[in-house]
């Protein structure tokens, strides 16, 4: 062959192999950022042509993917038992939210994790599949939690249950809630316009925002449990300290603080054990005045109050307050004073939680005043069972010492056997009622609060209805059911 020609084909066959490299390059390594590039319009052509992962729970899949029989979109989305999960699994619909949006490159298979491993089907156009995510709950509890809720109350109601050893949440459950199938890609214009109205809905119920962690309530008497906490670590007491039951004129206004009754643990003195059995409220504004807003707000931002923190990526719990300030009818910055320190102490004033947040307050009391980590998702899985992500169970904060509680375990327990929710006597179960009122005309915010079982507990619950009467009537005992579907797993 001649010298130019021999020249010719070498610099022939380097083009050649430059091409291929800028191609397996391309294709390859840069796939996934090109695809999710904002300037790439077929992302969004292109997110329903391959089938997403499942969401799983306990051995049933509760979404997944199929062919639609059309063009676009080619794969659709369907939910099982929608209303009962949806404030878990959330929706998609291109767009997504909850455990949906939180895994979504997963779920879509446009995650690294994937992509890397299907090196060789990017290079040549096949479609990653989605991965498959497991979740932590127990899918019979979570539906037993739906339908009690739902009969318990004509208005708002939400439930949380999280295993206090790993932070598993077991239920997460919501009376206002929606149906993922109807924003589904395959109801395609009509769905858009169902979320949209779902979206701009108004007024307390509003399905998009579950009550079990992304709505506040007033907490009450069950916050009571965080002030008890303060006053066995941090002020020198102990369950048999003895309290002042008696009538408490507020600082300020020169108003009395009543009690729900005035006779029994709350005539005049008792042991704090016997106070917060029968929910003294004049002991533990007491206590509350006595610490200061300052402290109260510092000692339940160990529980996880006045935190922002994500429950998994991209998914925040609304956040739970004990605020030092509010702004009142005028847009004035006003400083909690020492009336609306009375009234935090014993859950109203500002005081704001979610039920995810009080079942984390009972996990402290249940675990040694350790507050494990809450998470949803136990795994990711690809097509072909390798793991791509599995919890990995940390502590969330040191709530409280142990010998605290210990002891308010005890007064845990009295609740039911002495105090106010002695119509759960049996049941299983021990905790703390709360009956928050919400405002003129409108229905109180009703509590439980607690572990179970009674002896060596594993669960901590959280359960808050609204509508007339009180929390031992109008919550103790839709968790007494749910407890017991979970303890049956």
């Amino acid at each position: 062959m001649d010298k130019p020609i021999r020249r010719v084909a070498i610099f022939g066959m380097l083009l050649f192999f430059g091409l291929m490299i800028q191609v397996n390059y391309v294709q390859g390594s840069e796939a996934e950022s090109l695809r999710n590039d904002p300037n790439n319009a077929r992302q969004y052509q292109n997110v329903f042509n391959s089938p997403r992962g499942q969401i799983t729970a306990g051995g049933e899949v509760l979404a997944s993917s199929s062919l639609t029989g059309k063009d676009n979109p080619k794969y659709g989305r369907t939910y099982k038992d929608g209303l009962v999960f949806s404030p878990v699994t959330g929706y998609f619909n291109g767009g997504a939210s909850k455990v949906e949006l939180a895994y979504n490159s997963l779920l879509g298979g446009t995650d690294k994790r994937i992509t890397h491993q299907r090196w060789f089907d990017t290079f040549i156009g096949k479609k990653a599949e989605g991965a498959n995510v497991e979740l932590a709950l127990d899918p019979d509890a979570q539906r037993k939690a739906y339908q009690l809720l739902r009969n318990g109350t004509t208005r708002r109601a939400g439930a949380a249950v999280i295993d206090i050893k790993t932070g598993a949440v077991k239920v997460l459950s919501s009376s206002s809630s929606f149906d993922p199938n109807l924003v589904a890609p395959q109801t395609g214009e009509k769905g858009v316009k169902v979320l949209e109205q779902l979206d701009g809905q108004r007024g307390v119920i509003q399905p998009l925002i579950d009550n079990g962690m992304s709505q506040t309530f007033p907490p009450g008497s069950s916050f009571k449990a965080v002030v008890a906490a303060m006053a066995l670590d941090e002020l020198g007491m102990s369950s048999s300290s003895t309290v002042n039951t008696g009538p408490l004129i507020l600082p300020e206004s020169g108003n009395p603080l009543p009690n729900s009754h005035d006779g029994g643990s709350c005539a005049g003195s008792a042991p704090l054990l016997g106070a917060f059995a029968e929910s003294c409220n004049t002991s533990f504004a007491r206590i509350a005045l006595d610490a200061g807003i300052q402290k109260l707000h510092d000692e339940s931002s160990k529980f996880g109050f006045n935190r922002h923190w994500s429950i998994e990526p991209l998914v925040k719990p609304a956040e739970s307050d004990v605020p030092l300030s509010y702004v009142d009818a005028n847009g004035n910055k006003v400083t909690t004073g020492r009336d609306g320190t009375a009234r935090s102490g014993i859950g109203q004033e500002n005081v704001r939680a979610t039920p995810l947040q009080m079942a984390m307050v009972a996990a402290a009391v249940a675990n040694d005043g350790k507050i494990m980590q809450p998470y949803l998702v136990q795994k990711v899985t690809t097509k072909d069972q390798k793991t791509l992500y599995e919890v990995d169970p940390k502590v969330f904060s040191e709530a409280m010492k142990s010998g605290s509680a210990s002891q308010l375990r005890d007064m845990m327990r009295a609740v039911v056997n002495e105090g106010t929710a002695k119509n759960l006597i049996g049941q299983n179960i021990a905790g703390k009622t709360g009956t928050a009122e919400q405002g003129a005309g409108l229905p109180n915010a009703r509590w439980f609060v607690g572990f179970s079982p009674i002896q060596n507990p594993r669960y901590a619950f959280a359960v808050v209805t609204e509508g007339s009467g009180d929390g031992a009537s109008g919550a103790g005992p839709i968790a007494a059911s749910i407890m017991a579907q979970v303890r049956r797993k």
